[in-house]
């Protein structure tokens, strides 16, 4: 059972209940879908996008606190999080989190897009139903939070095109292959936390790192593939395509050098921080090309 707070909660408590970092991607990710679609829609539209993205990722992110307070407490990455320390209580948590993702909800079917609210709807449904209690059952979880991770930008895209045509789908796929490299680096790195919990994960499982380099790699090689989907279907242009290339074959560098079993710890950790950096310049390259271009 969660113990009662030991102080008052102040506001940087909360707001790190809302994990700000992670709860920033999605944000950024749906607003790289909406200009992707390149609108023609006033800057209120974007203003509540983001109000409402914005809460619907703080409010998952607090409810998966509140799901996971008792392995948090037992891993030192999550250990010091607000609720294990007791600076907020867990029945707090547990409703400003639902009232981040309702308000979230209301907010984006009302002002911005009802497709767009179904986007919110499924991230908030996946994240939350499936992929917060799969990671103590499943193999498989490191990618069904892939899937609830890559929806963002098909709420952004529906609520500047009100439905999802080809590239909005390709934003999907390059969200959904390049968490697994990010995730399964951070996993390898953090694997005696997961396993004291007896997560599942991939990672726990292959004592020597092989099979989760080789499917690090895999997806990596799949990514790059999808990135440069938009130059084959004529959504972008050959300038897009050079950057894309460049960008995915340094990833694809990254990913082989974590295969080398001697190098696996580091290896995990570069590809960790490449993939940190690969994620903005690729999607800033497709947003600059779609509004300086004339691609449909």
């Amino acid at each position: 059972m969660t113990e009662a707070p030991k102080r008052q909660a102040g506001f940087s408590d909360y707001l790190e209940l809302t994990k700000p970092r992670l709860s920033l991607l999605s944000v950024l990710t749906a607003l790289v879908g909406y200009f992707s679609a390149r609108p023609s829609g006033g800057s209120a539209k974007i203003g509540f996008l983001v109000v409402g993205t914005s809460l619907a990722a703080g409010g998952v992110a607090s409810l998966n606190q509140w799901m996971e307070s008792d392995t948090d407490a037992q891993m030192h990455r999550t250990a010091l999080r607000p609720i294990p320390t007791g600076k907020i209580a867990g029945g707090s948590a547990f409703v400003l989190g639902w009232l981040m993702c309702i308000a979230a909800l209301m907010i984006i079917f009302s002002l911005v897009g009802k497709l767009a609210a179904l986007f919110t709807l499924l991230t908030i449904a996946f994240y939350l139903g499936w992929y917060t209690p799969a990671k103590r059952t499943s193999y498989w979880s490191t990618e069904i939070g892939a899937v609830a991770g890559a929806f963002p930008p098909l709420i952004g895209w529906t609520a500047a095109e009100g439905s999802v045509t080809a590239l909005g789908w390709i934003l999907f796929g390059i969200l959904f292959f390049w968490q697994i490299p990010h995730f399964m680096a951070i996993a390898w790195t953090y694997r005696k936390d997961y396993s004291a919990v007896h997560f599942p994960m991939l990672p726990v499982r292959d004592a020597s790192g092989a099979k989760v380099a080789g499917w690090s790699l895999a997806a990596t090689l799949a990514l790059v593939a999808v990135s440069l989907l938009p130059v084959a279907l004529g959504l972008a242009s050959a300038a897009y395509g050079v950057g894309a290339a460049l960008a995915g074959f340094l990833f694809i560098w990254r990913a082989f050098g974590f295969l080398k079993a001697s190098e696996r710890d580091s290896g995990a950790r570069r590809l960790f921080f490449f993939s940190l950096a690969y994620l903005p310049v690729l999607l800033g390259m497709l947003v600059a090309d779609r509004l300086l271009s004339h691609h449909p």
